[in-house]
């Protein structure tokens, strides 16, 4: 079946909700934010996502079987801002392209660089069929130029299929520019924290696999006893893997699996498994994403548990990563794609994903 496009117009977003598409199960609503950000809902049978089209892409919002994933934040809605920071409620977003991560007083990119934020050129639905069935996409468009800089097309796209509670975030870009561009991305995926929840990994709990950061960004605001606790976790970080201790989360913890396990096509997995038994999961490949970042932080205004951030970079800033080396670099008309699927299980789904992960 070839795939039905929808083109999208600002214009036609209300404040009322209005059905846009029914396909195969799959309904999409559209509707503003009462300060004028435009979203769309896609439902089916098990829950939804809101997606913010014009807005990064970024899922404001996910709920699946009547569960909540976002992170618990201070944003009633999203806000129009010039960094991520301004608007930090999403469930996810895209974090990147050209510059990445928290910058060091020397750098001079916005936090999370310039796609979480950007606005989009176009946006659109796609309804169609794959080898997986049928799917309800969000598409969209976003070209970034600069005079005397570079010049890339973005194209975000989230995918939705039917009685699924697992969908795809994706990005793909170009580089259209004369001169070889750099590149950072991450998909900054922010899942609520549940207490007494249990990591699942591919990977140890121990120092050399489950690395704690040490060296504390400039926001974060610490304390002696804050500095001495994350390098006793540094020494042995095997009490991070289940989250009954809220309070080791405040200030933030950083992480990185280092060499997590996967299959013979380079795929891995990580979850979150909650004290009901049932899971938020997120898989990826990891020649795509050679970086796996944790991120989580519990206090009276945010609680999010970012346990798996897949990336081709640590998050420490443009000056950081390119002295590690962790800064690729595209070629003028080079392309690089990147594909996550997350979301929600059920008690079942999350004894077979845990057993597949055991098994990596």
């Amino acid at each position: 079946m070839k795939p039905v496009n929808i083109a999208l117009r600002k214009a036609d977003f209300a404040p009322h909700e209005q059905t846009i598409v029914t396909y195969a199960d799959i309904t999409a609503t559209s509707f503003c934010y009462d300060n004028g950000i435009q979203a769309l809902r896609l439902s089916n049978s098990r829950g939804h996502l809101v997606v913010l089209p014009y807005y990064g892409q970024m899922i404001w919002d996910a709920v699946f079987d009547g569960v909540d994933l976002t992170m618990k934040n201070m944003f009633s809605m999203p806000r129009p801002a010039s960094d991520i920071a301004g608007t930090y409620g999403c469930f996810a977003f895209h974090s990147g392209l050209l510059r990445n991560g928290c910058p060091s007083p020397q750098d001079t990119h916005a936090l999370h660089g310039e796609m979480s934020v950007a606005s989009m050129d176009s946006a659109g639905l796609e309804c169609g069929e794959d080898d997986e069935g049928a799917y309800l996409a969000v598409t969209g468009l976003c070209e970034y130029v600069m005079g005397f800089g570079d010049h890339y097309l973005a194209a975000p796209r989230i995918v939705l299929r039917p009685n699924a509670s697992l969908f795809d975030m994706a990005m793909a870009v170009k580089n259209l520019g004369g001169a070889a561009m750099d590149l950072m991305y991450m998909c900054h995926v922010n899942f609520a924290y549940a207490k007494g929840a249990r990591i699942i990994q591919p990977a140890p709990f121990t120092p050399e696999r489950t690395q704690v950061r040490t060296a504390v960004p400039g926001h974060v605001k610490t304390t002696p006893d804050y500095l001495a606790f994350i390098d006793s976790l540094a020494t042995d970080p095997s009490g991070l893997e289940v989250l009954d201790e809220p309070e080791r989360y405040n200030p933030e913890q950083v992480l990185y699996i280092r060499d997590p396990a996967s299959d013979a096509a380079n795929n891995t997995a990580c979850m979150m498994r909650r004290v009901e038994g049932d899971a938020f999961h997120i898989a990826y490949n990891r020649k795509e994403f050679p970086q796996t970042v944790r991120w989580i932080l519990v206090n009276d205004d945010q609680q999010v548990a970012a346990f798996a951030l897949p990336s081709t970079c640590e998050p420490e800033g443009y000056l950081a990563e390119s002295k590690k080396g962790n800064v690729r670099s595209l070629a003028p008309g080079e392309d690089a794609s990147f594909v996550v699927r997350l979301g929600y299980l059920t008690n079942h789904e999350a004894d077979e994903a845990e057993a597949y992960i055991h098994a990596l």
